[in-house]
């Protein structure tokens, strides 16, 4: 007696098992990484119902076709006004999503099949924009004399001197920063789980030390730079602090209004800097050659 054709699983139970099994016990992903993905599905799920007029629990993965995933990613763009990165990111969770339903639901490989061929779209890359060594300055002496102003001043200069991304200056606590002499440094942990430690300048150092001893409260396990609940900063409220301090830059710095600084444009005043050093020292070192040659 043959044994019963099995089942293929529900669409909900592929959704399930992907986030509950696959992307936090098999890939281990980070907790950033899978809300991420989750984000990408509450929109697609959104945009499914209103578009077949289902409900999510009625919705099945033969419904995954290539015009509906097409049509939300031209959603996400010409409706939500995302920039063609974040489309080709919620394209990459989707992907990534039929990948896992094509090994669970082998009856469905031909939808999983036409899903995948959905190229991510090219975009131009902006040229990086970065400020001089003097508009650096300016910015990270704009802030008063406050607790939030002090604040800011490490937080600018913590930025520039790591060259770190935003998440991963506000994740720092005050236990990752070490102040010791020829030693001094600050663990950051960054995208995917990668940590690295990064020397601080003797300035960064005093910096620090000073906001330390202003208070005293806070704890290795602490956020070094806190909000006024004491909670780690957010993306939006750094971005914020620094608009603020740009705009009072400007004063000796016209230019910089004309500029749009983010906290990513100090990021790339690191490699900027140590290319200039790079390129001093190759002048310096050709003059040397010159003069020996005489």
């Amino acid at each position: 007696m043959s044994k019963p054709a099995k089942t293929p699983p529900s669409f909900a139970t592929l959704v399930q098992a992907y986030f509950a099994e696959y992307l936090t016990q098999q890939r281990a992903l980070s907790p950033q990484t899978i809300a991420a993905y989750r984000d990408a599905f509450v929109l697609f799920l959104e945009f499914a119902q209103s578009r077949l007029g289902k409900s999510s629990a009625a919705i099945a993965l033969a419904d995954m076709t290539p015009e509906l995933i097409t049509a939300f990613l031209n959603h996400l763009e010409q409706q939500r006004h995302n920039c063609v990165r974040s489309r080709n990111a919620r394209l990459a969770a989707l992907r990534s999503f039929l990948k896992f339903a094509g090994r669970r639901d082998v009856s469905s490989l031909q939808v999983v099949e036409r899903g995948l061929g959905i190229p991510a779209k090219r975009f131009e890359r902006p040229m990086f924009g970065y400020l001089s060594r003097e508009e650096m300055l300016a910015v990270i002496d704009a802030p008063d004399k406050t607790w939030i102003g002090q604040r800011d001043h490490v937080l600018f200069l913590m930025l520039y001197n790591t060259g770190a991304r935003v998440s991963e200056i506000t994740g720092v606590k005050v236990g990752d920063v070490v102040l010791e002499e020829r030693a001094a440094c600050v663990h950051l942990h960054g995208k995917g789980r990668k940590q690295r430690s990064v020397p601080l300048w003797r300035s960064t150092v005093k910096a620090v030390r000073a906001w330390l001893k202003q208070n005293p409260q806070l704890e290795p396990e602490s956020p070094l730079l806190p909000n006024r609940n004491w909670h780690a900063m957010t993306r939006t409220n750094v971005a914020l602090r620094l608009a603020l301090a740009v705009h009072t830059a400007t004063q000796p710095y016209p230019d910089l209004a004309k500029r749009h600084v983010s906290p990513h444009v100090i990021r790339h005043y690191l490699p900027f800097l140590t290319m200039s050093r790079c390129a001093a020292r190759s002048r310096s070192f050709k003059y040397l050659q010159q003069l020996r040659e005489r």
